[in-house]
């Protein structure tokens, strides 16, 4: 196979991989508290130098492939998303970044979310997803009418997290966890915080992911009818 072919082939899969992710953050636009995510690229000479520092040889194969661009992480963009008032008591906004709502999950295990669309159900309050939210102690809120509730929230890097569907985070170390006592500087009672996706730009960046993902696999399918033509050639000759 042409060795031209590694780097293209492996830039249509990072193309690939970021379409799945822009994709979803553009049917998020209207997500309450979604926080867009980002992919960054780099070239596999990173991963070289790493083994190079533990001592390890590169291989023939290694220097071929040094120049491959791979998915070297992915991210999420933390920025804070339009809040809104509403006329809804059960409505709270976050306006500070990395601070969340405290939830209970389907398990029982605590888990972090940042849209504050709450409802009552049994006298309990609870988000879209019937999961009940937690207060300092992490017990469920009862409520009447909303006013009046303290709604606790918790404040910790997105780096420790695990996002679990489109809109809920798994810690991964409670260590890294700060438990805030008061909620006053950090929650805006009856409004609501938006997604941070700019639907236009990340149209354009779905438009030119697309466009990178042909242009690869047009210079894929170049490299093969030249190969194609000098084989015949050679043939003939």
């Amino acid at each position: 196979m042409n060795q031209g072919t590694y780097p293209l082939a492996a830039a249509m899969i990072n193309q690939i991989n970021r379409l799945d992710l822009i994709s979803n953050n553009l049917a998020n636009s209207n997500t309450h508290g979604f926080k867009e995510e980002g992919l960054s690229e780099g070239s596999f000479n990173n991963y070289l130098n790493k083994a190079e520092k533990n001592n390890t040889q590169a291989s023939k194969v290694n220097t071929v492939l040094n120049t491959i661009p791979k998915i070297d992480n992915k991210f999420i963009n933390n920025s804070q998303g339009a809040v809104t008032p509403t006329s809804n008591p059960l409505d709270f906004a976050i306006v500070k970044k990395d601070v969340f709502f405290k939830i209970r999950g389907e398990g029982g295990e605590t888990l972090l979310t940042r849209d504050g669309a709450f409802h009552k159900l049994d006298g309990l309050l609870v988000n879209g997803s019937g999961m009940e939210v937690l207060n300092a102690d992490g017990d469920p809120i009862a409520t009447e009418d909303g006013f009046g509730v303290f709604v606790a929230v918790a404040k910790t890097d997105y780096t420790n997290l695990e996002r679990i569907g489109n809109n809920t985070y798994r810690v991964l170390d409670n260590e890294k966890v700060e438990n805030i006592e008061g909620n006053d500087d950090y929650v805006l009672q009856s409004s609501i915080e938006g997604s941070n996706v700019n639907s236009v730009h990340t149209m354009v960046s779905l438009i030119e992911a697309h466009r990178r993902f042909a242009q690869s696999q047009k210079a894929i399918e170049t490299i093969g009818e030249m190969s194609k033509s000098l084989i015949e050639k050679l043939g003939r000759g």
